[in-house]
């Protein structure tokens, strides 16, 4: 079989996702750090676009894995994503507030060789513009059969590590105090700091005050500035393999080959064979 190729993933704005409701599947993939005190769930019944299902990265995850919210394996992927009912028909992903779980989301059934899009401002932005939300659990889809075609859009620590010696680029988009190992990480037992050789970017930096991502030509001009080159493969990072997607969909945009360290920093710096600096990295 032919390897997939897919297209840049698309950003949707909220007037095409009403027009096109009937001939997609909505997932909300909103998601919050254990420590906020939001329950996603819960709001998710509380308003969600009509039709939506709940899609949350901490069940559709690998189980035997102690990392928080890792890729499944291609099969357990195809089964989680028939049980909502979508099968390979387009799929569309937003969340509650600014992007943070649901370009992950998107990354996730990317890797699964499935374009998915992404809502551009999420629900925040569906509700500003005057479309209708519903109460109450998911409505009940007939359960598909998914079709995984899985593409090697995520890596593990030692592909990491053997891009940093080789002179590759690493991007953690974890904030500047956490690169720096001056803010103290969220999760226990995991160290301070960021792996020799990685650059920076925050992920805050791609998203507009609105919650929608930062336009193309902007989003170039941090690329640049950042020494991220465009024509070697990217791997992003961050503190649990979340935010790192945002990154990733938009170097991707950018035309770049990206993937996702799935482990990310939990991992890394969890792991103490790992190495590790502080402070700024030098140009």
């Amino acid at each position: 079989m032919a390897a997939v190729k897919l297209p840049p993933p698309e950003l949707v704005t909220p007037a095409w996702l009403s027009d096109n409701l009937a001939r997609v599947v909505v997932l909300d993939a909103s998601w919050h750090m254990p420590d906020s005190g939001r329950d996603a769930a819960t709001e998710f019944e509380n308003a969600h676009i009509p039709g939506a299902q709940r899609f949350d990265i901490d069940e559709v995850a690998d189980e035997a894995n102690p990392l928080p919210h890792t890729m499944p394996s291609p099969d357990a992927f195809a089964a989680a994503a028939g049980a909502l009912g979508i099968s390979n028909e387009s799929v569309v992903v937003y969340e509650a507030g600014a992007p943070l779980a649901a370009p992950r989301a998107v990354w996730m059934f990317r890797a699964m060789g499935h374009d998915a899009k992404l809502l551009d401002g999420g629900l925040a932005r569906w509700r500003s513009e005057g479309f209708e939300t519903e109460s109450g659990p998911a409505r009940p889809r007939k359960a598909a059969v998914f079709l995984p075609q899985p593409l090697p859009l995520f890596v593990d620590a030692d592909a990491v590590a053997k891009a940093l010696s080789d002179g590759g680029t690493v991007v953690d988009v974890r904030s500047p105090e956490r690169f720096a190992g001056t803010a103290p990480e969220p999760r226990e037992g995991v160290r301070a700091g960021h792996m020799p050789g990685a650059k920076n970017l925050h992920y805050a930096q791609l998203i507009n005050e609105n919650g929608r991502l930062k336009d193309d030509a902007a989003i170039a001009a941090m690329i640049d500035k950042a020494g991220i080159s465009r024509d070697r493969p990217v791997i992003t990072t961050c503190g649990s393999g979340v935010t790192a997607a945002i990154l990733a969909i938009a170097l991707s945009r950018q035309g770049v080959d990206a993937k996702v360290y799935d482990g990310s920093w939990t991992e890394w710096g969890g792991d103490p064979a790992r190495p590790l600096v502080t402070g700024k990295e030098r140009p």
